[in-house]
This record gives C-alpha cells, structure tokens and sequence, in this order.
C-alpha cells in the first residue's frame, strides 16, 4: 500500500481535537480508479489529493487509524487495482472550513449492486462494523458520501428497484448508527452497462425523498477509455463538488 505512517489514537482523542467522521461508500468509482490502466496505478497524485497528517486520517482494514493517502481504498477494495477517487480531494475541500481533524472511512467495494449493500449482507455488515469503530475511537459521524448503481443498469427490473433499495439503505444506515438524521450525499452516476438504463438510475437517484439527502451529479464528467470509470482529473472535480454539496447543506 505504500502506507507507512500512522496517527496514534491518543493524538486524536485530546479534549481540544474534535474528530469529524466521513463514510466513504458504494462501488468502483467512489473506491477509486483513476490513473488505473491495465491493472496498475500510475501513482500519480494531484496536488487536491495530497496527504495531511495532521488533519486527514483514514480508518485502515485493520481499524486503526493512519495517515489518509491515495489510494484510500487499496486495503478494502482488494480484489481490483485502485487509483485516485473523490475521497482525498473531498477531505482537502472541506478541511479549512470545518473545525477538527476529518477521519475518512472508506467502505466501497467495485462491481457490487445495491442488493449487496442490503441489511444482513457482508458489505452492509462491514460498513456499519467500520462506522461504529470510527465511532467510538471517538469523534462524530458527519455524512455518508455514496457513489454506487453502475452495477444496477444491467437489467430493467434491478434499475426500476434502485429507488427503494436505496432508500431502504439509508433508513437502515440511519438506525443502525443510531443517527436518524445523518446527512447522505449521493452522487447520481455517469455510466453503466445500458445507457437507458443508466438514465432509469439517475432518475432514481435524484428522486430520493427522504430528509438530509443530497444528490450531486456526476454526468458530464470525464471517463476513461473504458466509458465507466472517472479520470483522476474528474475524480478531483467530483471531489470538490462533495465538498461544496457538504459545506451548503450540512457544513
């Protein structure tokens, strides 16, 4: 991974340091593939990505705390290569505005469709496990940011579900974190298998109705050669549209 330095739990857990927690969940695109190609990251890290010790951590596989630096998922989304996603430039984006140290908590997980994000499922289990250990290292849980349902445009009657899987996700991240009203960001996607249906996604995303839920919209972004993932240029971009949404809704 090419992580080496860690932030010991008793230097984020002085009375002085508020501790501001980040969910970081859904599939490939928020897990991070930019600079990937064939297989290998070109380790190449925009200046809006760069690490900061001390104000950007992230919480490893193993739950402890290290110093957040791309790429953010390498330990959790094993089975595929990863690259640079919107999570640092999101941190980066946020951090002169809110008070404390932001503790990122990456969860996604590429190629995997909401179904697989359901209640009782490893990855939805995983997530809350993560979230809860962030939890009580102390700090508070600030937002969800999801990305996910490139892998839901595959059939029309899994993409004509997305709207209630999605909102079954949040009513159960909400009361299983004991937060009924934890901000959600989600971004609507770009890209999947079937372009109808891609269209059939989005509108379910940005139909989302329920409290504390905010979609931003990643179409028009650029994609690489593949026509699914984001360019690290667009993940930056995407990065910093979370921020914004975040800072105008919930900051």
């Amino acid at each position: 991974m090419g992580i080496s330095s860690s932030v010991p739990k008793n230097d984020q857990s002085t009375t002085t340091t508020k501790k501001q927690i980040f969910i970081l969940s859904g599939q490939s695109n928020m897990a991070g593939r930019g600079g990937v190609k064939n297989k290998h990251w070109d380790r190449i890290v925009p200046d809006d990505c760069k690490p900061d010790p001390s104000t950007i951590h992230r919480l490893n596989a193993n739950l402890i705390w290290e110093t957040a630096q791309e790429p953010l998922h390498a330990d959790i989304d094993t089975r595929k290569t990863c690259g640079v996603g919107p999570g640092m430039s999101f941190a980066n984006g946020v951090k002169d505005y809110i008070v404390g140290v932001i503790d990122l908590v990456p969860c996604a997980v590429g190629g995997t469709a909401i179904k697989e994000w359901a209640k009782g499922e490893k990855l939805y289990e995983d997530m809350i496990r993560r979230s809860k250990a962030a939890a009580n290292s102390g700090g508070e849980i600030k937002a969800m940011i999801w990305y996910q349902g490139e892998s839901d445009t595959s059939s029309k009657h899994v993409a004509e579900s997305y709207k209630s899987n999605m909102e079954n996700l949040i009513r159960n991240v909400r009361s299983d974190l004991g937060l009924p009203s934890l901000p959600i960001i989600q971004v609507a996607i770009a890209s999947g298998t079937d372009a109808k249906l891609v269209e059939v996604v989005r509108e379910a995303q940005k139909a989302i109705d329920l409290p504390n839920v905010v979609c931003v919209d990643a179409k028009g972004l650029e994609l690489k050669e593949d026509n699914l993932h984001l360019t690290t240029t667009a993940q930056v971009q995407l990065g910093h549209m979370l921020a914004d949404a975040y800072l105008a809704h919930f900051g």
